[in-house]
């Protein structure tokens, strides 16, 4: 964790992926990170994604290509972070992942883990159980992601959730988010114990 913030702060270019399956939002996520990078927080930016045919169900990602240079390739080289949320995801793009990177997954979702360092939270559990719905397991994802992390400021997520969020649902996302720098911040503490 350390290290991917430190590579955060003196690289110019921070690959993202966030990966599931279709219906978990990780397009909708990847829109929500990119805007909140790039608008909100100045910084150059590119957001890609790709998902199977089916619409829930198949594989989906999102891509994010963060620099304070300009962006002249917008796909990922290899990965400085990649969130999954679904075993499938975790098998199939973990070697994607930089050997110092940063792995976080969904512990209800992803149980069979490769051999690096891995972060598992309960995002689907914590989403239905205090919010009501798995359907923003995503954005408590990104807040977990921006509290590990200095890659997004705390400001500019929540106020690209505020734009994002489906009219009527903006006040479950933003609780969701919250919930997400909780975890970070739980997580934070026991590293530095």
């Amino acid at each position: 964790m350390e290290k991917a913030k430190k590579k955060i702060e003196t690289d110019d270019r921070f690959e993202i992926r966030l990966s599931g399956s279709g219906g978990q939002g990780m397009v909708f996520a990847g829109m929500i990170l990119a805007e909140a990078i790039g608008i909100n927080d100045g910084k150059n930016v590119v957001q890609t994604q790709s998902y199977g045919p089916e619409a829930r169900g198949g594989t989906s990602r999102s891509d994010v290509v963060v620099s304070s240079k300009d962006i002249y390739y917008p796909k990922p080289i290899k990965l400085d972070l990649l969130l999954c949320l679904t075993q499938e995801s975790c098998d199939t793009y973990h070697q994607a992942l930089k050997e110092d990177g940063l792995l976080i997954v969904d512990s209800d979702l992803v149980s069979q883990l490769p051999a690096c360092e891995v972060h598992a939270f309960s995002f689907t559990q914590l989403a239905r159980g205090r919010i009501g719905t798995p359907m923003v397991a995503n954005v408590i994802a990104l807040g977990t992601i921006a509290g590990l992390t200095k890659i997004v400021s705390k400001r500019g997520l929540s106020e690209a959730v505020q734009r994002r969020a489906p009219k009527g649902t903006e006040e479950k996302n933003l609780k969701a988010l919250e919930m997400g720098f909780e975890l970070a911040r739980k997580k934070r503490g026991k590293k530095s114990h």
